[in-house]
């Protein structure tokens, strides 16, 4: 691997540690570098960045290792959205609830970026993270109280919402993160669901992108090199958004985040 192909995996890696987990959306951002920086059209690029999802997996699981291994053993009590078994039972539901959402929206996509070029692809990106931004700003504010657990209204909804994440352009954490905290989780609380549900989300992502168009235009080392940075500045980037909202109140948090995601929203539609 050459230096130039180093460097690019490197910073596509960076991307995707830091978008994944913002209210902008991270397939939008590395595919606009792959395609802008690099010159992969625009269809490769989208699903590059799909296929870099299992690096940011790689960071939910190691952040959230311990609920990760309660959720398993909760796996052993049958009825679902009991108590102890709330968590698991959201992750199924909401899972499969994204594949009923997201193998669609993934067909479109693929036929959808294969027409466009140049501007009209970053003008597409650019308008669906302005709607992001939008949302974000107004989500907190919209919030309808406190609850402790997810329900199946959860489940459904937010699994349903992810699925629609695949667009480039939408942002899957804030999208997410928006739909709890408006059925009334708390901001901690709301990123926890959300981060954990990427994991699933992200290994169905693969799968789809392997299954259809094979390996990703990369090279197998560079791609280890892109997972890799992605995985650790995701773990880095998980950990100080959790210990900002623990010191913030989220409210705050929402609005920074929906003026970032409009402002890289009317930024990409120049």
């Amino acid at each position: 691997m050459d230096l130039a192909a180093l460097v690019e995996a490197v910073v596509l890696g960076v991307l995707q540690g830091i978008l994944e987990w913002l209210p902008v959306s991270s397939e939008a951002g590395v595919a606009i570098a792959s395609t802008v920086v690099t010159g992969t059209d625009p269809a490769a690029a989208t699903r590059l960045a799909l296929f870099l999802h299992a690096g940011t997996a790689v960071a939910a699981v190691a952040y959230y290792r311990g609920e990760v291994v309660e959720i398993a053993r909760s796996a052993r009590v049958a009825r679902p959205f009991a108590e102890g078994t709330a968590d698991l039972s959201f992750l199924v539901v909401a899972t499969a609830a994204t594949g009923v959402t997201g193998i669609p929206a993934f067909l479109v996509l693929e036929a959808a970026v294969s027409t466009l070029e140049g501007g009209l692809f970053l003008a597409l990106v650019g308008g669906l993270l302005v709607l992001t931004g939008v949302v974000q700003r107004f989500a907190a504010s919209l919030s309808l109280g406190e609850r402790a657990v997810p329900d199946w209204v959860d489940a459904v909804l937010v699994g349903g919402l992810q699925g629609l994440a695949v667009l480039p352009g939408v942002s899957r954490s804030g999208t997410t993160v928006s739909a709890l905290l408006l059925r009334g989780h708390e901001g901690e609380s709301s990123l926890r669901l959300s981060f954990l549900l990427s994991i699933p989300a992200a290994l169905g992502a693969n799968v789809l992108v392997l299954v259809d168009d094979g390996f990703p235009a990369i090279s197998p080392t560079a791609a280890v090199v892109a997972l890799a940075v992605a995985a650790v500045v995701g773990y880095l980037v998980v950990d100080a958004l959790v210990r900002l909202v623990r010191r913030v109140p989220f409210w705050i948090v929402c609005v920074c985040f929906g003026g970032l995601g409009l402002a890289a929203g009317l930024a990409a539609a120049v």
